[in-house]
C-alpha cells in the first residue's frame, strides 16, 4: 500500500512540475455578453465582485477585456487553456451568467464580414441579451451586438462558416422579428 501511495505522489508531483507556472500580468480575452456599450458598467460591476482580478481595459469595438491577476496563485498547476475556462467560470458566476471570456480570436478583423440585421421587439436589456446569445452562439460568429435603441443585431462572421441567412433563421426560430417580417 505504501508503494502505491509513493508512486501516486511521485507521478502527481511529476505532472505538476511539467506544467509551467503562468506569469502574473495582463491577460486579454474575448468577452461574451458585452452586446452594447451600456453593458460596460455591468461588466465592471461583475469584476468589482472579483477582487483577485483587476480589470484594466474594456475594448467594446473588439469585444475584449484585459485583466491583471496571478494565475499561478489562483489556479496552481493549470495550463493556459484551463486558466481561461476557470476565469470564465468566475466571471459567469459573478455576473449571473451574463458575461464570460474566451480566448482572443485568431482570424484578422479584415477577413470577417459585418452583418447588420434589422430586428423588431428588442425593447429591453433581457431581449437584447437573448438576441445576442442566439447569434453569438452560432459557429462562425466572432462578435455580436444587439441594440434596442437601434433596432438591430450586428455580427462579425467568418463567411466560410456561417451566413446572414443562418443568423436570420436562428433569430426567427426564436421569435425575433427580423427585417420586414
Amino acid at each position: 500500500m505504501r508503494y502505491v501511495v509513493c508512486v501516486f505522489l511521485f507521478v502527481a508531483g511529476t505532472v505538476a512540475a511539467q506544467t509551467p507556472a503562468l506569469p502574473a500580468g495582463p491577460y486579454t480575452y474575448r468577452v461574451t455578453g458585452l452586446f452594447s456599450k451600456e453593458r460596460e458598467a455591468d461588466l465592471r460591476a461583475a469584476f468589482a465582485d472579483l477582487p483577485e482580478f483587476k480589470l484594466t481595459k474594456v475594448d467594446f469595438d473588439d469585444a475584449e477585456v484585459t485583466v491583471e491577476f496571478a494565475p499561478a496563485k489562483l489556479f496552481p498547476n493549470q495550463k493556459a487553456e484551463r486558466v481561461t475556462e476557470l476565469v470564465n467560470d468566475r466571471l459567469r458566476q459573478a455576473s449571473g451568467h451574463t458575461f464570460g471570456v474566451k480566448p482572443r480570436r485568431t482570424m484578422p478583423r479584415d477577413k470577417l464580414q459585418q452583418v447588420v440585421i434589422p430586428a423588431a421587439g428588442l425593447d429591453c436589456k433581457a431581449c437584447c441579451l437573448a438576441a445576442y446569445e442566439i447569434v453569438a452562439g452560432i459557429d462562425g460568429v466572432e462578435q455580436a451586438t444587439a441594440s434596442f435603441k437601434d433596432g438591430r443585431v450586428t455580427a462579425l462572421i467568418d463567411p466560410a462558416r456561417t451566413s446572414r441567412a443562418k443568423l436570420e433563421e436562428a433569430l426567427t426560430k426564436r421569435g425575433v422579428k427580423v427585417g420586414g417580417r
